[in-house]
């Protein structure tokens, strides 16, 4: 009875100090702290896109179900000639309701196995078709339903200012979209020698991954291939370049037939000429490649163009002059190995050519049936 009477009596202060504090603060205990409502700013209706926006938007979407991310697999070696499988990503686009697919000859170099994810997340073991390192070009082939091909468009007017937009797989991010303009078209040289003639040249951020993706224009036609980049930190700074699609598209059926390209040739030894060679040699015009050598059995020889029959020197090097002076090629002003080498770009093995030359003072028009360069051929 003694011990009941204390534990009676704390039960009664507590019920009273909670009834009190409960009447004092006007609710439960979790309510005596007392907040003002959020406030936010809300849109009072969806976002209205302007014209550009609409524009990039309708790019994407009609281009980016052509756009693929290739994955390539090529085995090394470690200081103990043990094999090491290594992986590369990159970028390509299909080009046909078949499933070629057209990337750059880097990516897929080298391959023991490729692999192709679609915009859907779908993947694909791929096949390589044709291979053409000097352009840095390769097409690979996917068996897959329902595929929605890229548009090729042209590249031979393009003008520097113009908006073109780059879709590939930088970092291995899936599917994204970069803007710029063209900043320049000019001939480069690639890292493992070769050039690049007329290359797209664009601000477009371009980083590892986008490699064989499409740069596009604003109607979304693929203009070029993104090859490489000019950074000393391996990532965009601004300068990006792109091989122009025409030139992709002038070898893609040799790549699709033959598994290379059948690259053309004039079988000549050359000459540049500027006006001061020109000068001490009396010759007709003050520019164009002065054919030194014609190979036996070439091209040019099967046409009766003429090689040099004296032998002259230019400092201490040794040259043959008295041959033909090539000025043009189908109508196109040739001045130099470079004029030369775009000529035979635009032309594949097997075509006819029109060579415009100089034959002592009297200018002469050739037609050249153009044969496959060969490793023991200059030109």
């Amino acid at each position: 009875m003694k011990l009941g009477r204390p534990i009676l009596f704390g039960a009664v202060v507590a019920i009273a100090f909670l009834v009190y504090t409960t009447h004092r603060f006007g609710g439960s205990p979790g309510q005596w702290v007392h907040r003002a409502p959020l406030e936010v700013t809300e849109a009072a209706a969806p976002q209205n896109f302007d014209a550009e926006e609409q524009n990039n938007i309708a790019v994407y979407k009609r281009v980016s179900p052509a756009v693929v991310n290739i994955t390539s697999t090529a085995v090394a070696f470690d200081f103990f000639y043990g094999a090491v499988p290594q992986e590369g990503q990159g970028s390509g686009f299909v080009i046909d309701k078949e499933g070629h697919i057209l990337t750059n000859y880097h990516v897929v170099a080298n391959a023991r196995q490729v692999e192709v994810t679609l915009s859907n997340k779908k993947k694909y073991k791929a096949q390589v078709i044709g291979l053409d390192r000097s352009h840095d070009l390769a097409v690979i082939k996917i068996e897959a339903p329902s595929l929605q091909p890229a548009v090729l468009g042209d590249s031979s007017q393009l003008q520097v200012g113009q908006k073109v937009y780059a879709i590939g797989n930088p970092f291995g991010l899936n599917g994204t979209m970069t803007r710029g303009i063209v900043s320049s078209i000019r001939s480069v040289r690639e890292p493992e020698g070769g050039f690049i003639d007329e290359a797209i040249q664009t601000d477009a951020p371009i980083n590892p991954g986008n490699s064989g993706g499409p740069l596009l224009n604003s109607r979304g036609d693929v203009i070029g291939i993104n090859t490489m980049i000019a950074s000393n930190v391996g990532q965009s700074a601004g300068i990006g370049f792109a091989i122009p699609v025409n030139a992709a598209k002038a070898v893609l059926n040799d790549l699709v037939t033959y598994g290379r390209v059948r690259r053309p040739s004039l079988g000549i030894r050359p000459l540049p000429i500027g006006p001061e060679l020109a000068d001490e040699l009396g010759l007709a015009a003050d520019y164009g490649l002065l054919i030194m050598q014609v190979v036996p059995g070439g091209a040019a020889d099967q046409a009766g163009l003429r090689g040099g029959n004296e032998r002259a020197y230019l400092g201490n090097t040794p040259i043959m002059v008295g041959g033909d002076l090539i000025v043009a090629i189908n109508g196109e002003r040739v001045e130099d190995a470079q004029d030369l080498a775009h000529a035979m770009n635009n032309l594949k093995a097997g075509d006819t050519a029109t060579v415009t030359v100089w034959r002592g003072k009297k200018k002469v028009d050739v037609k050249v049936a153009l044969q496959e360069v060969r490793a023991d051929r200059r030109a």
